[in-house]
């Protein structure tokens, strides 16, 4: 046998599950940001998604996972649920990526009574009761807030704090709660500035931000605007005591690689590989070494949803109702630790979880809050602009 041919016969051999390993099959629906401005996003949750689906062939379940691209838009992702929902039989779907795509489709997951795993959207409401058929892996976009401004007034004493979000349900989401949270912490907001997705200049809003002299600059942007607003605050020379980024394009391989942009700005995350979680430094050197890039907390997301809603659906033999209830009932464990979706602070069916913050030191992403999850301590203030 050729040496490249027996190479792929062992990889294949590796997918398989071990001999006597009962074979359970299931469906899956996977709405995702595939082609649009989510998609480098996009491209870390499809990545995650295969590994699940490689893992669960090794655990004796094998997957049919039906892919749908939403291109980020809400429209497209209610198609893709009647589809899934309708024509394909799936035991549960798993996404849509954006806090719009997902908030669009909840009442098409209870209309058809299939559970719906929402692997990385924050907007809160996606979560609050009279949903049974949704759930939410990730934490919601008041923990963002509190992630963040915790971990820098653990260090240093702010009292100002300027916000620039997209006017998204992502984005206005997540800057509304840090705005409750900041008067809370005693910080006074002096600016409050939203702006259309995709806009091409930002310098003017940049500018009457910098006239403000902010102690903090919170955005909530996804990539493409994430990297824009950066640089032209270092054009400007807009230089607060902290850069905060609410996730999203702030924690990903294309803001990192622009080191004079992102070095030392924090960023809250789902997800690092270094929090002891179980199978977190594992996967996250598994997709690197696959894929050539690290992973960001999408991927894992997306990796322990598709594990965990083809765990339940095995359960119970791929019904979507009993999904639902397996989902309910049940505790499962990962990359992302402990996960059990419950009722509680008027969320339903939410899992409790703590998110780390990290910060660019060095060009590398270092873990620096909580304490329990720290492995550098935070730079702050913010030197200036080199």
């Amino acid at each position: 046998m050729p040496q490249r041919l027996r190479g792929l016969v062992l990889a294949a051999g590796l997918l398989l599950p071990p001999p006597g390993l009962a074979v359970e099959k299931v469906k899956l629906g996977f709405v995702n940001s595939m082609t649009g401005p989510e998609a480098p996003i996009g491209e870390n949750l499809t990545h995650g998604a295969d590994l699940a689906v490689e893992d669960l062939r090794r655990e004796g379940i094998e997957v049919e996972l039906s892919r749908q691209d939403d291109g980020g838009k809400q429209q497209n992702a209610m198609s893709a649920v009647e589809e899934l929902a309708t024509g394909e039989g799936v035991a549960a779907i798993v996404g849509p990526y954006t806090s719009a795509s997902a908030n669009a489709v909840v009442s098409l997951a209870q209309q058809y009574q299939v559970p719906l795993l929402i692997p990385a959207a924050a907007k809160e409401e996606l979560t609050r009761p009279g949903k049974p058929y949704v759930f939410r892996l990730n934490a919601p976009a008041h923990v963002y807030a509190e992630a963040l401004l915790d971990a820098v007034l653990a260090v240093g004493k702010p009292r100002t704090i300027a916000f620039i979000y997209e006017s998204t349900d992502f984005g206005t989401s997540v800057s509304a709660a840090g705005k409750e949270l900041a008067a809370r912490r005693g910080l006074r907001v002096v600016a409050d500035e939203a702006y259309q997705q995709g806009a091409p200049d930002y310098r003017s809003t940049l500018t009457r931000i910098k006239a403000l002299r902010p102690d903090l600059v919170f955005m909530v942007s996804y990539v493409a605007d994430a990297i824009l607003l950066m640089r032209q605050s270092r054009e400007l020379r807009l230089e607060p005591q902290a850069f905060l980024g609410g996730g999203a394009g702030f924690d990903t391989a294309q803001f990192q690689g622009e080191h004079d942009i992102s070095e030392l700005v924090f960023s809250v995350t789902q997800w690092t590989p270094d929090t002891g979680w179980p199978g977190a430094a594992e996967f996250a050197a598994r997709y690197a070494a696959r894929f050539g890039k690290k992973p960001t907390y999408h991927a894992a997301c997306a990796y322990e949803a598709v594990r965990i809603a083809a765990q339940a659906a095995a359960r119970v033999g791929g019904d979507p109702r009993k999904t639902r209830d397996a989902l309910a009932a049940g505790s499962f464990s990962g990359v992302l630790g402990a996960v059990r979706f419950e009722s509680f602070d008027g969320f339903m069916n939410q899992n409790r979880h703590a998110m780390p913050v990290i910060q660019y030191q060095d060009g590398r992403a270092q873990t620096v809050s909580p304490p329990e999850f720290a492995r550098r301590k935070p730079v702050y203030p913010f030197p200036g602009w080199k």
